[in-house]
């Protein structure tokens, strides 16, 4: 195989992206091949991963430009790792999708705006030219931009203009800052970028740039304070769509603060300061906003801000114990997001509403289904042995040998929080007594679709919680491949080499 190789899946969602819209009107032929086309990216992205891990990091130089003078893609391990979660999480996605967003919605173009958003992602997970990564952040915004006002409701058009005013202003921070960068480097391309960054005698001005990347990926990873926009927003379109917002958006965000801060500005006291302060209070805010939250999908949002701070709070100790348990909190929470937010669409389609107060006994009729939500649910609570109990034992051990005792605190306290959160949800929608839910004339229940439908609602919420248990079971496979991503992380000069040292075959 070749270095190519790392291509296919990008240029696969280009395919899948642009075959789409010549079947417009053609719904049904949009859902076969939306899913046969994520099935197919799945494949790819594992043998893309299975290529990285056997033979270590890839370059290719697009144009055959060679570096740093043209566009360079990369797939080391955590790339390969990225693109791999895209792939799960856009898989199950496409199917939910297929069975719960309804034709009306399809007609305006969801399926190709939702593969061109997976192609942004892609990009975003492979590209090493840090002007590159803002194209493909742009290509994220306008996609999901347009993904959150299908439908044309008033909810989503005013939660439509929260989400696109602030990442518009993220990106002109962003861009500014590589603005910035290029003024003082002259280069674009990030491994050379971390070799001039670091002889710039200039620090303060190093320090400054750094901090303009940390506003600009803050805001689109919804770190405080600048997390406002998610939780106004990511309830409002179809659960589908926010399935996908809630496990992958903020999470490129996340890439980008980790690709940055391991590889470009490191070594900087000052800076990991400030990733740790704003971690704690991002770990402190989304917790409380999570507390007093009635709406199920407006506690899930406040849940991903909250755990956005377990990934940035590793970031912030730098210490490959950390990293390793950032990574591996990074892939249980993407997902373990995506199928709560799926799941929500879930309990809405039955009931006809997401209230915690006008749910219950949901436990009592849907036994099987709630044994079910109960997996990603204490999941995400970090209950052993399941998913996200083995990361915190990471960040746990990090911040003691470390000595960030406020970081310890800020871990234990949001994980009690999150636990009250998911308990009084669990108590509310499923052991209260069942309440009388007004029924809705025109609206879909779940009983009222066809079996079909049914299937394709129900299947990608389980795939996504046998994922959810082979990552809590199979915890040393992650915890491995965790810190191998933290090895890479921490000894740059491996991605520097592969980038800089390595030629594209002609």
């Amino acid at each position: 195989m070749t270095p190519q190789l790392i291509l296919y899946p990008l240029l696969l969602q280009m395919l899948l992206a642009i075959l789409l819209m010549f079947f417009w009107r053609k719904i049904n032929a949009q859902r076969i091949i939306s899913m046969v086309g994520s099935l197919v990216h799945l494949a790819v992205s594992i043998g893309v991963f299975a290529f990285i891990w056997n033979n270590g990091t890839q370059t290719v130089q697009a144009g055959n430009w060679e570096a740093p003078f043209g566009i360079t893609f990369i797939a080391d391990t955590f790339s390969a790792t990225m693109v791999l979660l895209t792939s799960i999480a856009g898989l199950a996605v496409s199917i939910f999708s297929s069975g719960s967003v309804i034709g009306d919605r399809l007609r305006f173009g969801y399926f190709p705006i939702f593969h061109f958003l997976l192609l942004g992602l892609t990009g975003a997970f492979l590209t090493g030219d840090i002007f590159n990564l803002y194209v493909w952040f742009e290509i994220i915004i306008i996609s999901s931009f347009v993904l959150i006002t299908i439908g044309g409701e008033k909810a989503q058009l005013e939660g439509a203009v929260k989400y696109f005013t602030l990442n518009f202003l993220a990106s002109m921070i962003f861009l500014t800052a590589i603005a910035v960068l290029y003024g003082l480097t002259g280069s674009l391309n990030m491994a050379d970028l971390a070799n001039k960054v670091a002889a710039v005698e200039n620090r303060a001005l190093v320090e400054i740039t750094a901090i303009l990347f940390l506003i600009g990926f803050g805001i689109k990873s919804a770190i405080f304070p600048l997390y406002f926009w998610l939780p106004a927003s990511y309830h409002t379109p179809p659960s589908a769509v926010s399935a996908i917002f809630g496990g992958l958006l903020t999470k490129v965000g996340v890439y980008a603060l980790i690709r940055v801060f391991t590889l470009i500005f490191v070594d900087d006291v000052f800076l990991d300061q400030i990733l740790l302060v704003l971690a704690i209070f991002t770990l402190f805010s989304g917790a409380l906003g999570a507390l007093v939250q009635n709406n199920i999908r407006k506690v899930f949002s406040y849940l991903i801000i909250c755990h956005i701070g377990y990934m940035i709070i590793g970031l912030g100790m730098f210490t490959e114990v950390a990293i390793a348990g950032t990574i591996f909190y990074l892939v249980h929470d993407i997902v373990v997001k995506t199928n709560l937010f799926m799941i929500s669409g879930l309990i809405y389609r039955i009931k006809g509403s997401n209230s915690m107060r006008a749910l219950g006994g949901f436990y009592a009729n849907y036994p099987k289904l709630s044994l079910l939500m109960f997996i990603p649910l204490f999941s995400l609570v970090g209950i052993p042995p399941l998913s996200g109990f083995w990361p915190k034992i990471s960040l746990i051990t990090a911040s003691f040998d470390s000595g960030s005792y406020w970081s310890l605190a800020a871990i234990i306290f949001a994980s009690f929080i999150t636990l009250v959160v998911i308990a009084k949800l669990w108590a509310e929608v499923f052991w209260k007594d069942a309440q009388e839910i007004p029924v809705r004339p025109k609206f879909r229940y779940f009983h009222a679709i066809k079996n079909i439908k049914r299937v394709q609602i129900l299947v990608p919420i389980v795939f996504l919680s046998l994922v959810s248990l082979y990552i809590g079971f199979g915890a040393e496979h992650i915890q491995t491949l965790s810190a191998r991503i933290a090895s890479e992380l921490m000894d740059n000069q491996q991605y520097i080499d592969a980038v800089l040292n390595t030629q594209t075959p002609e």
